[in-house]
Order: C-alpha cells, then structure tokens, then sequence
C-alpha cells in the first residue's frame, strides 16, 4: 500500500468534493461545519442519540439500479467511509436566497421551531422520508422523527406540520366543530387557526437535486481498496473479501466498521484508539441475500434498516406460520435504536458487538439462528446459542473471523417465536430487558415439545433460561407449568443488589412479566387453533399509540384590530423559516478567525481531595497545544460571590464535587484541545466522608446558610383540632437542562486596551459582562458581549455560563488570539449542574370531610458543592407551597443542603415544580387516606373570593375557578372518569388513570431591581426600525413579541421592524431573561421608547394626515427630530420580607389546570397518555402560536421531569447519565395522543401590557398531572392486590418505580435486599 493516502471523493449538496488527507477519525459533522462552513447541521451530542445532525446520504445500487436514501447522523459518520456517496444537508433542499422547501414551511409555519436548534435535524428526518416516500402514513411521519429530540415545542406543532403530508382518512372524527381541524375552513364564528395548511407550497419531487452520474458510474465500475491515513489511525477499505480475510489475519485486533454506532462512541467518548480501522462496504459478499428451504442467509453487512425490509417482503411471500420469528425480530428492530441508527448499523455488528442488552441477539439465539463465519483457515457455521456469548461484547469467535451472514430459518406449524421489551422510554432507548421465547408443541396438542428462551440485560451477556426451558420442557402449556417455571427461572437468573444498570428487583420482576406474557399470547393462538377451550385470561394488547389530532383554541382578535396590527394574532417566530433552512445563526456558527484557538476544561475525577499535584507536561508536548489555564493565571478575582458564598473560577488546592473545573486546555482545534485536556495529569489526596445524599447532609448538618421558613396561623393549634392526622414523605430527582445546544462562547481580543467583543450563548449577557470584567480586573465597558439567539437555556445558561466565559476570557486575554469553547455534552452535564433533587416531610391535619385545617411541610434540597442560585430556589419553593388552596394553618421550612456534587442551579420553574408536587402529593394521600374522590379533596380546599396567601398578599382567585370548571367540562371528565373505572374493573393487567391538578403561579421578581427593562429604538431614514432591547431570544418568541409590540405602538408592519441582537453596548445592565418576566420588562420598555418616537412624529402626521410613515421619517429627520429614543420600564416595585414573613413577591398570578389520562401495562410500567386537557389563563395573548407552544412545550419538559429523566451518580459521586443514551428526554413517543390547549378566554390582567401574563415556566408544572395519572392507575393496581390507602411514589414515575407500586403478583415474588446490606450501583439521589 501506498505511503500516501488515496484522494476521497463524495458529493454534498451536488457539488464534488475531493479530499487527500482524508482523516479517519474526522466525523462529517465537523467536516461540514469547520471545513465546509456548512453550519445548519448542529452538534447536540456527538453520539447519535439527539438527531440534531441528521443528513441524508444517497448511494447508487448497482444490483437493482436504484438510488437509496437514507438518513443518517453526520456525527457518527466517518468521511472516509463517504466514497462514492452524495450527502445532502439542510442547506442543500432550500434557502431564503432561492427557495424554500415545503418541509422547511411547514414546519416553520406549524410553529415547529422555537430555539430552532433541533429544526434542520428534524427537516432532514422528514426530507428523507418524502423522497422514500411521497405520501406518508402518521405512523411512518413520528417513525421517521423518533430519532431527533426537541427541547421546546412538545412536539405537536412539529408532528401537525409534518402530518400535512400524510394522506389521512377521517381527520376530523375527534374535532367537535364540524370543520377542517388543520385547515382554515370554516366562518368568522369558527374557532381561529394557528396555520392554514391551504397557503403551503406544494411537495413537487421533481425540484430535488439529482444524484451526481459521475457516482452512478463510479458504482459500476470494480471496485478498489482504498486506504485514508490520519493523524493517528490509517483506515482500509479493502475491495474483495479474499483482502478482507489477509487484513483481518495479519490485524486481527482491527475492528470491521460499518455504522461506526460501536466502535465511533468507544473511540469519542471512551479514549478508545485503534491504529487501523478496516471498513469492508465494497465486500459484496457481505451484503448478499440468500433464501433456502429452511429459511434465509442475510449478509452481515446489511443495516438493520435493510434486514427489516426484507423481512417485511419476506412476510407476504410465505405462510404465517412459517414467519414467526421473522414478525419477531420485525417488532424489535423498530424499536431498536432510531431510524438514523438503523440505517447504518448492521445485523453483523449488531451481533458481534454482544451488549448485554442487546435486542436482536436473544432472538435470534431462541430462533435457533446461526452465523456463518470465515477466516484464512476456510469458513464454518457456528449457532447463535447460550455458548456464541462468553462474556460483556465477546463472543466466541476467534479476533480473525469475519462474520460473514447470520442464518434467520423458517418458523414450523405448532412453532410460536415472540420478543419482548421493556426499555427507560418507549423509543430510542436501550432495553432494560428484552427477551426472545420460542416454543414448539406435539401436533394439534398443547405438550411443549421444544422451548427456548434467551434474556438481554439480565447479566453481561446474552443469557439463556435453560432450566427453565427444562422445567417446561414435555408438560402440558397450562398454568401448574408456568407456576413451577417462575420459581425455577427466579432460582436460575440471580441478579446481585449491586449489579451494574442497578434496578434489580424490576429487572427479576420483567423476567417472569415475559415469561407470563408469552404464555398468555401462545394460549391465545392455541385456542385460534381449536387445541384449548374455554375462557383464558386477557392477552395483554400493546398500549395505544395511535396520534390523534389535537385541538387548540384562543380567541378572534377584536374585528375592529387594523390588519397591521399583529397583537394577539398567532404570528410565527420571527426566525423560523431561516431556523429551518439552516441559516440562522447560532455562536458556534459564527466563522473562524484567523489563529482562533479552543478551549476545553479539565474537571475533577475526585469528589472531595486535596489537590495534590498538576502535571500538564505531556499535554503541552501534544500536537496542537498551546497553553494550560490555571487558577494562577487570572489577573482579578479569582471567585465568583453569593450570598456570602464564594465558587473558584479554577479549583486551586481542593476540589468538592467530580466535574469541578481545575484547569483548561488551549490548542489549535477542538481536537487537539480534547487530547491535551485527556494528557493532563491531577494527583489528589482523598478527604474523609463526602456527602452525596440528602440523608447524609441532615444527619451531619451541612447546609448552606440562610435556611428559610414561613409560618401563618398557628400549625399546633390545627393539629389538636383536626379529625385526623397523616405524616408522609415524597422524594423528587433532580433534571438535567438537556438544552440542544450546548455552552458556547468566543471571545475575541479587539487588539487595544484589553478590550474584548465575546459571543455567548447565555441568558444574562450583562452578567457575562460583569463576570469577565472582574475576572481580567479591567472596566465593564471593555467588554461587549453580544447574543444573537440561544439554541435552549432554562435557567441553566447564567451562573455557570458566566464562569466558563471568565475561564475563556483568561486564556484569549493570555493569548491575544481569539478563543473557542464549546463544551461536549458530557462535558456540559457533568459541569452545569440542574434541578434541585428535593425530600419532602409533612404532617397534615384534616377533618372528615376533607378540608384541611393544618400542614407542616419540611423541604430539603440538594444544592450541590456550591451555593449558586439556591437561595431564591428555596424561597420559591416556600413562596409556593400553598398553591392552589388556603390552608388557614400552615409552616414550611427549607434546608439547602451541601453535598459533593456538581452545584444545582436555576431551571424553569425555578422550585416550583418541586414545592408544587409535594402539596398536591399531600392532598392525594388526604383523599386516600379518607377513601374520598381526590378532586372533591382539592375542589373544597381551594382559596374561594377576595383570598390572602401565606404571606400576606392579597388575590382574587376567580379565574382559578374559572379554569378548574372550564377544564372539566372541555375534557368530558365525568363521562371519561366513569369509563376509567369500567375499564379498571374489566381489565387486570392494564389499568387507567386521571387526574385533575391546578396550579396558581407568581409571576415577577421577588427582588425588585431584577424587574426593570431598557430598550433602545432607531429609525432610519428609509421607514426601517431596529429595535434592541435586554432580553435574550432562546425559543420563547420574546423577539416575536416584541417586533409585535414596537408594530402596534408605531403604527407601522412587523415587517418594518427588525430585532437583530442583544448586546450590552446598546442596552447596558440588562437583567437576567428569566422567571418569564422577560415579556413583562421588556415589552414595557419598547412601548415607552416607541411611544416617545411617536410623539416626535405627531407634528409630521398633522401636517401631512395623508402621508405615508416613510415620508413623516423622512421629513422628521430633515426638520433635525431625533430618530432615536431610549425606552425604560422601572418595574413593580415587589418586596418579600423574610423576618416578618410577608411581601408582595409577585406581580400577579397565572393560573391553570390540566387533566391527564394514561394507560399503565401493569406488568412494565410502561405507559402513555392518552389525552391531555390543559385550560389556561394567561390574559390577552400576544401571540397564540407562540404562548401555546411555551405551554405545551414546558408541559412536556414537566412529563420528563416526573415520568422520565433520572439522574444517576456512582458510589464516588459520577454522574453516570452524561448523554442521551443514558439520560432519556422526552422524545415523539411520549407526545400525549390526544394534547389539547385552551386559552381562557375574556381574561383582563392589568399588570402586563396589553392585559397579556407571563407564560414561559408555570406550565412546566402541569406534567405533573400525568405523574399523579400514573399514580391513580397504580392506586387501580393496587387495590386488586388488597392494599388501599395512601402509599408513596417517588417522582420521576418511570417504569421502575410504577411497576413496583403496582405490587403485581411478579413483583411480590422477589426477594428485597436490605438497604445497606450492599453498596448500590447508583446513588438515591
């Protein structure tokens, strides 16, 4: 082979591109975006588990002539392996500068793009669809979608803008207006739309770039080895399998890459390096097909999107009976990975990848399957069985055998194969465990001739039940077997409490789940055969998941509104269409400069040490580095302050939490800078007793000072009076912010006088100011920070942002080079801390028919290493604790406790979501425990007319009222509560629930500087408007709004008006956008400015009424007016104060209730709402489109929080869950089926303008409703086990912890380890 590697050559967006130093390890992410400058293709995970860099890759198929389309995660994809392929990215289908594409349209005029930072994935997701398939089915649209994750919208806009392709029958069967529910039919008494589907561009396939002639030539011809050497790794790809089998002989430790799903994560994320990589796609014999009488050779190198076309082919050519497990393994390749994973991913490297969990590998193994297998010494078949796994990702083969096809054979008559499942979210997700069961009867008899059965994740490796298979094994298929088959299987498949993946008892409890499952499915088709007679208990069918339309409904604005005028109308995001063609820009888009440098931080390995020693030696003798930051390196202060508190920028002599930064490394590139923070060697010292859990800080006092508490009435006195008395508990995991794009910042040195111009992705650029300002020890008006809009924050883009930036502000000072940083997912998880992990102790009394009359609430939140924001969290959540309901005697107190770990912060909700559950948790176990209807228990409870809370503000609660009736009646709750119950009582395995929740949340500042706002407007002398303001645009539509605002206090079209960034050298000290008061400020702001403006122009309008806006400006300007005003908004002036427990924290109150139905699979967990009812009242809207996506949005941030997300630490304090594959977000399969949102209508807010209300966090809150939906189905579960009464689940419900509850017969069949008694796989966080 040549010294030299050959010259690479593949197509993007139809222009060639030939490359000669090719690297092996360069993904096509960072090739399109630093080498392309192609940025509309985002980095959100660098593992292929978020879709945010979805392409799609077109090859020519020799063999059947056809060009295939696929899509692909670019982060995953090597270059070299790119040869001969086209690649069309975002930018490649449509842009403003030409046209747009209809999939770019709709879903930005859907509303399916709010930060917009998921958009160009999820574009290219669907484009790919459309050009496979042109007319959709629903399920194929949210199949095509499962793969890319969005943290804003919900998903509904983005699956309703989508659905617009399908071909539906029957759309408007669920829509009570008689009218087309997704276009605008229907007269001016009809309900507004948020979209007219009629005004979309038509889909015409004949506008699509054309696959390049020059690859179709290329495919034809023979094909060559080609050899690509990089900086570390030299890649073959050899062009005949006789080269295949030299390669793999003479390196047999050379991994075969085909995906790259394995081999790329263990080579990113795990510092895996393989000097050579072999990728064998032009080995034809890799992908041949082969059908015999027994069944069919499916080459090893076809994806597992091409073996499941083939099977589903397959089925229509044979008999059913013969395609058993041919169904089996159908079912569980769709569930298996995401379609991006699928379409690259092969059957081969699927097998010889042996994950413990493995989906297909159990299956096959109980399929009898077989592989057939080469190497220099010939070729041999060797069966998929208990013997081909040795151990965690072995098999048996020896490292020079190529695995060359797998065997899947022909199911027999009186043979049933099934596969089961059960995973931490429905899709996109590693199993829990997963099962494949085989079994074979006598003829026309129900003896069990032959059994098999193979488990995934109940060890490491793929196991097989054989004692089972012999206690079963000639008996009869009848309950006296099962029930002797479940204590063989709990004896022979023995999990340790401490075993890696921890959740033991649900993972033993799943086994025998299955066993039972597969039973109840095989007595069905036995009796379809006529072998078993009478009734059988129910087959157990899959949960619902069929989407249906949704309705959304706001009012008219008024007819006497000036069309210009856009104030209430559903206007989409001002940035959609560019977000969606890739062309907005976010800061790691912004080009490179010439010299630019990055950065990466070093973090901790240790929880609590004495820094010991720093070597960065090695680091700097790396290729590319340039520096190593250090704490000695920062000029000014070397800390950050709160509250008292201090947190190093760069932890000096002791760190406190695993993820604390204790230096950073500068380099050339990204690359470089990750080696060289990989070569920096830190030696610790350990420090005795960290402190991880909550238990841990109470039982030796470590807290962080103030601990606060309120107090109304007199709680002892309520409790001697009460008819009862209740104590209970209720724990609530922390949340990672999971924003899409990551912390980003750049700073660049003007040259002069250590000024700086810093791009940064944060939520408060006037902190990041100040931040950097006392970090360098020069002025803040040195420093210019801009934010052109953020891709996510949550709350999580302030505190740590501002310390990141001061670290890259050090070393662009230090270099006088402009400097990068943008940190890896794990990276940024491990970093940036979340949501406050919070236990929950209370004593409730109440009287017999339900009222309350006391409750003493102990709150304790984990607050991590450092303080942070925890204060205000804390007072939040105290603020809060009443919710909706007056409580005449009621205390609370909160302790922040100080643990070793990563320091939590602010999130959406910002302690409400927290304080929130723990109430409405305390009035469920009040119902329970009186055995009366829960909401008759919240309904008598609630604040009733002229009302003052706990802390002596004064409210009107009518609009609560309002909502609680009106959400009643616009969910047909009684009618569907009633069914509920019937279904409880007709079905066991299965059970439903509902749930009724309110919510009553302040909006504003309890510190009242924080409330104020400027705004700076100019007019130019062509009628155009800038207007910059000090709010940040992250997704929530601020810059929408406010464009809406300046139009209607100007008198002119949004489109003269433009919003282009927020900087702090046109609006300084502007305060956080945060607490959904960033509307309230700003708007305020703009108005007064415009309105000033305006007054200027008055004189023009008389003097010239007929005038057009262009010629006032115009005369204005040469009558020397001033163009230009500042606008300010003091803010209300609210107070709260803590020694005399009493304020005015808030300037008004939202309100809301939402109703949830879910169905629960008993026997997993599993489960999936059905419908979603949310009544809301947030005054006037502004913008519709807008507020509804902010409601339904934060709700579906809300279903993770309480059903989903878990946050898992080790033993030592690491986090585990650093990324998407271990941390599961809601994706499409958890969109409720049915999600309906109704603005309250009629609502006046004099606090806001235009009587509109803040909107971003409080319904983040409602999610919870889904929470105690879960719970009222497992209190269905639990009843028919005989236990009644208030009992405890933890939030997040996961599967886990709702298969527990339910106390199903499995789950009591498992013996408990004693706490303690071992050392767990994870803390209880």
């Amino acid at each position: 082979m040549s010294e030299v590697g050959d010259q690479l050559c593949f197509f993007i967006n139809g222009k060639k591109v030939t490359e000669s130093h090719a690297d092996p390890e360069t993904m096509l992410l960072s090739y399109l975006r630093e080498r392309l400058r192609l940025t509309g293709t985002k980095y959100g995970c660098g593992g292929g588990g978020c879709g945010a860099c979805t392409v799609m890759v077109s090859r020519y198929q020799p063999a059947t002539k056809t060009i295939m389309h696929y899509s692909a995660n670019a982060c995953l994809l090597p270059v070299c392996q790119l040869h001969g392929a086209a690649v069309t990215t975002v930018e490649g289908i449509g842009s403003t500068k030409t046209r747009i594409h209809p999939v770019q349209e709709r879903i930005a005029k859907a509303h399916g793009s709010q930060c917009g930072f998921c958009t160009p994935g999820m574009v290219m997701s669907m484009y790919t669809l459309l050009r496979n398939n042109p007319q959709p089915s629903l399920e194929d649209v949210t199949q095509a979608l499962a793969g890319n994750l969005c943290r804003c919208t919900g998903y509904r806009p983005i699956v309703d803008g989508c659905r617009t392709f399908c071909q539906e029958a029957n759309c408007c069967q669920s829509n009570s207006f008689g009218t087309c529910c997704v276009n605008g039919e229907g007269g001016p008494d009809e309900p507004p739309l948020l979209f007219d589907k009629d005004e979309f561009l038509p889909l015409d396939p004949t506008q699509e770039l054309i696959f390049p002639p020059e690859l179709i030539l290329k495919a034809q011809a023979s094909p060559q080895t080609l050899t690509f050497r990089g900086e570390r790794v030299r890649w073959v790809s050899p062009a005949s399998l006789e080269e295949l089998v030299q390669l793999k002989t003479s390196n047999p430790e050379a991994p075969l890459v085909m995906g790259n799903t394995n081999i790329g994560p263990d080579m990113k994320f795990k510092g895996v390096l393989h000097p050579l990589v072999i990728s064998p796609t032009s080995v034809m014999e890799l992908f041949e097909v082969t059908q015999t009488s027994q069944g069919v050779w499916v080459g090893a190198g076809c994806s597992l999107s091409e073996v499941q076309s083939l099977l589903e082919k397959l089925l229509l050519l044979y008999p059913e009976e013969k395609t058993e497990l041919f169904r089996a393994l159908i079912q569980q390749l769709r569930n298996l990975g995401n379609q991006q994973i699928r379409n690259v991913a092969s059957l081969g490297g699927n097998i010889m990848s042996a994950y413990p969990n493995s989906d297909l590998n159990p299956l096959l193994a109980a399929g009898n399957s077989r592989v057939s297998v080469i190497c220099d010494g010939g070729r041999r078949e060797v069966p998929l069985n208990q013997d081909f796994f040795i151990g965690f990702g072995k098999t048996i083969l020896e490292r020079k055998e190529i695995l060359l096809s797998v065997f899947i054979p022909f199911s027999r008559k009186w043979e049933f194969v099934r596969a089961f499942r059960q995973a931490p979210r429905k899709d996109g997700s590693f199993p829990t465990v997963t099962t494949g069961m085989r079994v074979f009867f006598s003829k026309g008899s129900r003896v069990v001739q032959d059994i098999s059965i193979y488990f995934g994740g109940m060890g490491p490796t793929t196991v097989s039940a054989a004692e089972t298979c012999a206690a079963i094994s000639s008996r009869p298929w009848d309950e006296e077997t099962l029930s002797r088959a479940y204590d063989v299987l709990l004896d022979e498949l023995v999990l340790p409490p401490s075993a890696p993946g921890g959740k033991v008892e649900f993972r033993r409890s799943l086994t025998l789940s299955f066993l039972f499952r597969f039973y109840l499915e095989v007595l069905q088709k036995l009796k379809e055969m006529g072998v078993v007679t009478g009734d059988i208990q129910e087959v157990i069918q899959p949960l619902p998941r069929e989407i249906q339309h949704s309705l959304q409904e706001f009012q008219h604005v008024s007819k006497n509104q000036s069309d210009w005028d856009s104030v209430g109308r559903p206007i989409m995001h001002r940035s959609a269409i560019s977000q969606a063609t890739g062309e907005a820009v976010y800061c790691d888009d912004m080009p490179r400069t010439d010299g630019e440098l990055f950065l990466v931080p070093v973090t901790s390995s240790r929880a609590h040490a004495k820094i010991t020693g720093m070597d960065v030696s090695e680091a700097l003798k790396l290729p590319g580095v340039m520096d190593v930051i250090m704490a000695k390196d920062i000029p000014g202060k070397k800390v950050r302050e709160s509250f008292g508190y201090t947190e190093e920028l760069l932890a000096e002599s002791e760190v406190s939490c695993i993820g604390q930064m204790v230096c950073a490394v500068v380099a050339d590139s990204r690359t470089h800078a990750k080696r060289g923070a990989a070569a920096v060697k830190i030696s610790y010292e350990d420090l005795p007793d960290p402190i991880f859990t909550i238990e841990e800080a109470v039982e030796r006092s470590s807290f962080f000072e103030p601990q606060r508490d309120i107090e109304r009435g007199n709680v002892s006195e309520g409790f001697r009076t009460a008819d009862r008395l209740y104590e209970g508990e209720i724990r609530m995991g922390g949340q990672e912010h999971f924003y899409m794009e990551t912390q980003s910042m750049l700073v660049v040195p003007v040259g002069e006088e250590v000024e700086l111009n810093v791009y940064v992705s944060t939520q408060s650029p006037a902190t990041a100011q100040e931040a950097i300002s006392e970090t360098l020890d020069i002025p803040s008006n040195r420093v210019i920070c801009h934010v052109k809009r953020i891709g996510g924050a949550f709350g999580g883009k302030l505190t740590k942002t501002s310390i990141l930036v001061s670290i890259t502000s050090v070393a662009a000072w230090k270099a006088n080079r402009a400097v990068r940083c943008v940190l890896d997912r794990g990276d940024d998880m491990l970093i940036s801390g979340g949501r406050h992990p919070l236990l929950a102790k209370y004593k409730v009394g109440f009287m017999s028919d339900g009222r309350i009359v006391a409750a003493d609430i102990q709150y304790f939140m984990n607050g991590g290493n450092t303080l942070d924001e925890s204060v205000l969290v804390a007072e939040k959540v105290l603020l809060h604790m009443d919710n909706a309901y007056n409580i005449p005697n009621l205390r609370g107190s909160c302790s922040i406790c100080r643990t070793n770990l990563p320091s939590n912060t602010a999130f959406r909700g910002f302690g409400v979501p927290q304080s929130l559950l723990v109430v409405e948790n305390m009035i469920e176990d009040v119902a329970l425990a009186l055995g009366r209807p829960v909401n008759q228990v919240r309904k008598i409870n609630m604040y009733e007319g002229t009302s003052i809370t706990h802390y002596k503000f004064q409210f009107d609660p009518e609009n609560l009222h309002r909502c609680w009736e009106e959400c009643l009646v616009k969910s047909n709750y009684s009618a569907r509560r009633a069914a509920v119950d019937q279904f409880n009582q007709q079905n066991r395995w299965k059970k439903r629930g509902m749930a009724l929740i309110p919510i009553k949340y302040g909006i504003g500042f309890a510190e009242p500087f924080l409330n104020q706002a400027a705004a700076l407007i100019h007019i130019y002398k062509d009628g155009s408007v800038l207007v910059l303001h000090g709010g940040t645009e992250m997704g929530q539509g601020l810059h929408t709004k406010m464009q809406q605002v300046a139009s209607r206090e100007l008198h002119i079209p949004t489109s003269k008006i433009y919003i282009s960034e927020t900087s702090t050298n046109t609006v300084p000290n502007t305060m956080p956008t945060a607490a959904s008061f960033g509307t309230d400020s700003n708007s305020m702001a703009i108005k007064n400015g415009c309105q000033i403006l305006y007054r200027r122009l008055e004189p023009f309008r008389r003097k010239n009424p007929k005038g057009s806006w262009e010629s006032w400006v115009k005369e204005a300007f040469l009558d020397k007016v001033s163009l230009s005003a500042t606008g300010f908004f003091r803010g209300p002036d609210l107070y709260m104060d803590w020694d005399k427990k009493e304020g005015q924290p808030y300037a008004y109150f939202m309100y809301g209730v939402c109703c949830c139905e879910v169905e629960v699979d008993v026997l997993t967990g599993d489960y999936r709402t059905l419908r979603t009812d949310i009544m809301i009242d947030i005054g006037r809207s502004l913008n519709p489109s807008v507020d509804i996506g902010q409601i339904e949005g934060a709700f579906m941030q809300g279903v993770g929080l309480y059903t989903l997300e878990e946050l898992k630490f080790s033993p030592s304090g690491l986090l585990y869950t650093r990324g998407p594959t271990q941390y599961k977000i809601p994706a499409v399969c958890d969109l409720p089926l049915s999600f309906n949102v109704y603005l309250l209508s009629d609502s006046n807010n004099p606090h806001a303008i235009y009587s509109s209300k803040g909107i971003g966090e409080p319904t983040l809150f409602l999610g919870s409703t889904v929470f105690f939906a879960i719970k009222d189905a497992v209190a269905a579960a639990r009843s028919e086990a005989g236990l009644v009464g208030p009992f405890q689940l933890d939030s997040p419900a996961t599967p886990e912890k709702t298969c527990l509850a339910c106390a199903a017969p499995f789950i009591q069949k498992i013996p408990t380890s004693k706490p303690g008694s071992f050392k767990p796989w994870a803390l209880n966080i």
